[in-house]
């Protein structure tokens, strides 16, 4: 449940664990919660997920206060932690389900969302590579299964590595 006055931002950026903790740490994020969208069954498990036959992606859905961060701050940091022009793979881990994509829950959202997209195209930073993040509507989000939330701070790991 979203608490008043705060908004929902959706992202998938490869193994959820790491980027939940990305988010988690910024000032103005009230809670992250990791799990599934953009497949095609009902309450999807982890080990459904990672059949790469279900269509979900590993994501983090991000509660914030707009008056602490704003949304653009926070695609800032999505476009920091990931490839984005990596089909279907981010490090080590390869499948549909760690695609890079951006799930917007509004108009304005998806408008931001594809601004920045287009303003990193742009820039030199990819030059001669294509940007393959999505930017979808967002679907159904379910939670992942207990021992996925805040996975890093409960096992006091400070850095990435690839999902098991």
């Amino acid at each position: 449940m979203v608490r008043q006055k705060t908004q929902l931002a959706t992202f998938a950026a490869g193994c959820f664990w790491h980027v939940e903790e990305s988010f988690r740490q910024m000032n103005g994020v009230v809670k992250t919660t990791v799990g599934y969208i953009g497949g095609h069954m009902e309450n999807p498990t982890y080990k459904n997920v990672c059949s790469d036959e279900t269509g979900y992606a590993e994501a983090v859905q991000v509660e914030f206060d707009p008056k602490q961060i704003s949304y653009e701050e926070l695609l800032g940091k999505f476009w920091e932690i990931h490839d984005p022009t990596s089909y279907h793979k981010q490090g080590p881990d390869v499948g549909s389900q760690y695609r890079a994509a951006i799930f917007y829950h509004d108009e304005k959202q998806k408008q931001a969302a594809m601004k920045s997209k287009n303003k990193l195209s742009k820039s030199e930073k990819y030059k001669n590579k294509k940007i393959v993040t999505e930017i979808v509507k967002a679907s159904k989000f379910y939670p992942a299964e207990e021992y996925h939330q805040k996975y890093f701070q409960k096992h006091k790991l400070q850095k990435f590595f690839a999902c098991q």
